[in-house]
Order: structure tokens, then C-alpha cells, then sequence
């Protein structure tokens, strides 16, 4: 019950919360304003995660003292460090060695100090026990990219809220079924408060997460992400819910954020642009493209998502070294899938279109007869300055 009620508190704390800080916002111009890469047309307020992020903290505060909260004490002061890196970029824009030095101190923190990693591949491509170094090194790696890679997919309203809702959602019924306490209330806390976000960013947006929330989202997703296949490889043969593909539902869970980072990477790479140059050929642009709206294109690649995950868990039983090239193999077709019918729309948009230097006959105007009377004009005295 603790864990319903720590949800239940987040989400109605962030719910009364919201409207304030959009007020508060407002008055001190603290806003997300339209420009060439937005996709919304009106200055909407930002820094949004403060909200859901105080939500969860406050809800933590009441209700998880019960649990063994030391387990994840290093998890939380991981998910405040990066809640501050993302409010100095908000408020102020850093520099991107900056903003990856403050993600770095997270990571570190999680990964090193709180022994939050990846230990073994447990035979997937023949690789068992990782050494030490190499699975700091690796466990770090990933969670800096599950981060960035949840950060780039807020570009749209209720897209980064419905794809990290779906992923906390499972992650914490999973812990709550494996007793993992600790892990469960947190994540259906922050469930509580992103739920309380949604109401005021669902299409049409009134308020934006900014990267105060999808860095800090992200970083607790990757945290949980990892924390899930640690425990997941370490439950006994035949457990309830043990998936033998630990690796790949790992990589499911996030599936969405991790395919359009790769695919906007090696896209601009190979047009010879820096990896992080920004531009407008994600996913979601392409689906506007085509004429979804916001609320549309996030049903859409939420529903994608939830069917990929289901796919992962009803393979469960199966090796990664099975399940991965599957799951690789339906993302890629879908992808493929995906662009090749953009594409095909927007020829045929812009062929029925009319073209611009196209010449056109004008209309002739009708002639008017006008009938002067004859006047006469008296000489006289005239002002000639």
C-alpha cells in the first residue's frame, strides 16, 4: 500500500503544483520561445521537471522512510545532480563539455560509488564476467547514452512523457513483483509526478519539461534500466517474470530514444556534420510531416514501443543471442518501413502542390468608360512655393 499511496501523493502534489509554477514562469519570462528547430508556435513555459521532480522528493519524503531507502541513497543524489545540471542549462545554456562534465558526476556516482552497473553479459556473445574497469567503463557509457538519448526525444508535446510513463510504469511493477521495494516505490513515485506533468503537457502543451526533466528523466530511466537487468540476471532459473534476454529488454525498455539517436547520428555523420548538430529529422519530424499532430505521433511511437516490449517479454525464455537480432531485425524494417512512407507522402504533397515559379495568365480588367464634364479654369494668383 506505501507504494500507491507515494504514487497517489506525487501525482496529486504535482497536480496542484503545476499550475503555480506555470504562473510563477510566465511573470518571469522563463520560456521556451518558437524558432527554427521548434515545433511549437507560441512562448510556452519550461523547466517543467521541477515540478514532477519536487512532487516525487516530497511524496519519497512521506512515504518511503519504510524501506531500505540507503540501497538508492546514491541513485538520489545522482538524480539531484543531474536535476541541477539540467536547471543551469536551462536557465543559463552551458557549454557542451560542461554539460557532460555534471552528467559525468551523476554517472560516477551511480555507477562507482552506489555499484549500480553491468556485471556480466551472462554468455551473450560469449562474454560472462566483465572486470571491474570494464564494467565501469561500460555501465557508464550506457548510461550516458540512455540519458542523451531520452533528452533528444523531447522535442514534441507528451512524447518524452508517454515513452518514460510506458517505461516506469513496467519497471516499477516489475520491482514491486520481485520485492525490490526500494526500486518500486521510486519508480512509481516518479510515475506519480510525470503523470501530474502530462496533465498540463499533453497537446496543446501549457508547460514543457525542459532539461531540467529529460536529462534528469532519463538518468533516473537509465539508473532503473540498469538496476533491472542486474536483478533480473541474478533471479534463480524459473523465477516468475526472469527474462533470459536481460540485455536485450534492457535495451527494449528504451528502445525508441536509442534507435533515433543512433539513426539522427549516423545520418548526419555521414552528410559530414557534427553528431549533435541540430536539425529536424527525427522520427517525430518525419511523422509531422505527414500530417499527425503532437498527441497523434506520441499514441503512435508509444504504441510501437509497448508492442516491441511485449514482443521481448513473450520471447523471454529465449537467449540474447536470439532475441537481440530479432528485435534489431522488426526496428530496422519498421524504420525502413517509416521513411519510405514519408517519403512517398511528401512527393506526392508537394507534387500536387502548385509550384512557385509557375506562370499564370492574368485577368484582363474590364474597361471603364469615365465621363469628364468640360470645365474651365480661371487664371488667378498661385502659390509656386
Amino acid at each position: 500500500m506505501p507504494h500507491l499511496f507515494s504514487f497517489l501523493a506525487s501525482f496529486f502534489v504535482g497536480l496542484s503544483l503545476f499550475p503555480v509554477l506555470i504562473k510563477v514562469f510566465q511573470k518571469y519570462d522563463f520560456s521556451d520561445s518558437p524558432g527554427r528547430r521548434k515545433v511549437h508556435k507560441v512562448s510556452t513555459p519550461s523547466m517543467g521537471g521541477i515540478g514532477f521532480l519536487v512532487a516525487a522528493f516530497v511524496a519519497l519524503s512521506i512515504w518511503a522512510w519504510q524501506f531500505p531507502v540507503p540501497d538508492i541513497r546514491y541513485l538520489l543524489g545522482g538524480i539531484a545532480v543531474m536535476a541541477f545540471v539540467g536547471l543551469r542549462d536551462d536557465m543559463v545554456e552551458l557549454r557542451a563539455s560542461g554539460k557532460i562534465m555534471g552528467q559525468l558526476l551523476s554517472v560516477l556516482l551511480v555507477v562507482v560509488v552506489g555499484d549500480m552497473r553491468i556485471s556480466n553479459f551472462h554468455g551473450f556473445l560469449g562474454i560472462y564476467e566483465l572486470p571491474l574497469v570494464v564494467s565501469y567503463c561500460f555501465s557508464s557509457f550506457v548510461l550516458l547514452a540512455l540519458t542523451n538519448a531520452f533528452n533528444l526525444i523531447d522535442g514534441l508535446d507528451g512524447l518524452a512523457g508517454t515513452i518514460g510513463g510506458m517505461t516506469l510504469a513496467i519497471l516499477g511493477a516489475w520491482f514491486y513483483i520481485q520485492g525490490l521495494d526500494s526500486l518500486a516505490i521510486l519508480s512509481l513515485t516518479l510515475l506519480g509526478g510525470l503523470l501530474a506533468f502530462m496533465v498540463y503537457n499533453w497537446h496543446p502543451a501549457k508547460i514543457f519539461m525542459g532539461d531540467t526533466g529529460s536529462l534528469t528523466l532519463g538518468f533516473a530511466l537509465g539508473s532503473l534500466i540498469i538496476a533491472f537487468m542486474e536483478h533480473n540476471s541474478s533471479l534463480p532459473t524459473g523465477s516468475f517474470l526472469k527474462l533470459e534476454s536481460s540485455f536485450t529488454a534492457g535495451i527494449v525498455l528504451m528502445i525508441y530514444p536509442l534507435y533515433d539517436m543512433a539513426r539522427v547520428f549516423a545520418r548526419r555523420i555521414s552528410k559530414g556534420q557534427h553528431p549533435m548538430a541540430a536539425d529536424k529529422t527525427h522520427i517525430h519530424h518525419f511523422l509531422m510531416r505527414m500530417g499527425l499532430r503532437h498527441d497523434q505521433v506520441a499514441l503512435v511511437l508509444g504504441f510501437l514501443q509497448f508492442n516491441l516490449i511485449i514482443l521481448v517479454f513473450a520471447l523471454g525464455g529465449f537467449s540474447d543471442n536470439l532475441v537481440l537480432p530479432i528485435l534489431s531485425s522488426v526496428v530496422l524494417f519498421l524504420g525502413y518501413l517509416l521513411e519510405r512512407t514519408t517519403l512517398k507522402f511528401v512527393k506526392k504533397k508537394v507534387k500536387n502542390s502548385p509550384r512557385v515559379l509557375d506562370s499564370r495568365p492574368l485577368a484582363m480588367p474590364k474597361k471603364v468608360k469615365v465621363k469628364l464634364d468640360r470645365q474651365s479654369v480661371e487664371s488667378g494668383s498661385m502659390n509656386l512655393n
